[in-house]
Parts: structure tokens; sequence; C-alpha cells
């Protein structure tokens, strides 16, 4: 019976039960991601922030490249008065995907919150150029009136 396969079908056999194998590995690791993800969620929203914390960073040992689990994760940082290591997580984004604007806008907060209000002026603007170029005119104007707010109450 196996005397009529030729090595091609058996590389082809090979080639498609790694593949089947790879899927359900994937699979397997994409349920377990979101079910830690969505614990996060749940204890962030109940106010369990340190529960929350440990839960996002085990996302993230799982998923390091997620800016939104660093976006969550910086706010879960926030809520227990974790300042400087929110302001890396939001940091760690903008390195990763520069024109996440969403990374400028919590950063800004943080620097504020940090009494940094020149850096955090710096931080919308950018913020509000990249609403521009994305053709997001609402939001861009928006930001343009907090930095307007913040330019007035600085003179």
């Amino acid at each position: 019976m196996f005397d009529n396969f030729q090595p091609i079908s058996i590389i082809a056999i090979t080639a498609v039960i790694s593949s089947i194998a790879l899927l359900g590995y994937f699979s397997w690791k994409t349920l377990i991601t979101s079910n830690v993800f969505q614990k996060a969620i749940n204890l962030y929203q109940q106010e369990d922030y340190k529960g929350a914390e440990a839960a996002f960073r085990q996302v993230i040992a799982l998923n390091s490249t997620n800016d939104v689990v660093h976006l969550l994760l910086g706010d879960t940082l926030i809520q227990q008065g974790k300042i400087e290591e929110a302001r890396q997580q939001f940091q760690e984004v903008i390195d990763r995907a520069p024109k996440k604007v969403d990374a400028y806008l919590r950063l800004s907060n943080v620097l504020m919150q940090q009494e940094k209000k020149e850096d955090a002026i710096a931080t919308l603007q950018k913020a509000r150029d990249l609403c521009q170029a994305q053709r997001q005119p609402e939001k861009a104007e928006q930001i343009n009136r907090i930095l307007q707010k913040m330019t007035k109450n600085n003179s």
C-alpha cells in the first residue's frame, strides 16, 4: 500500500500535519490570552486594580506586542498611583507604534500629574498633529481646545 507513495506525497502530508498542529497551538494560545484579557477587564471594572494589573501583565507575557493591553495596564497603574510605571507603558506604546494617538493622550495626562506641563503640551501637540494627519478633525479640535486652555493658564 505504501509502495505507491512518492516522496513528494510524504512531504505534502507532513506539511499538512505540521500546519494543523501549528493552527491548533495558535488557536489554544489565542483562547488562553482572550480568557486572561477578559479576566483583566472584569477585575478593572470591579476596581480590583492590583488583580487587573497582574492579569494584564499575564496577557503581555503571552503577547507582548498588544498595544491596547499596554494602554490598559498603564490605566490600571495610574489607578494605583504608579504614575512613573504608567508613563513607561505609554512611552513603550509610542516607541512601538508612533501613530497611536491614545498613547500620546494618556502620556500627556501622566506628564500633567508629574507637573511636567511643557512636556504635556508638546505631547498633546503631537497627538493633535497625528489626528489631523489621520483625518480626525473633531478629535484634533478637542485637543486644540485643551491646548488653548493649558497655554492660557500658563500665561
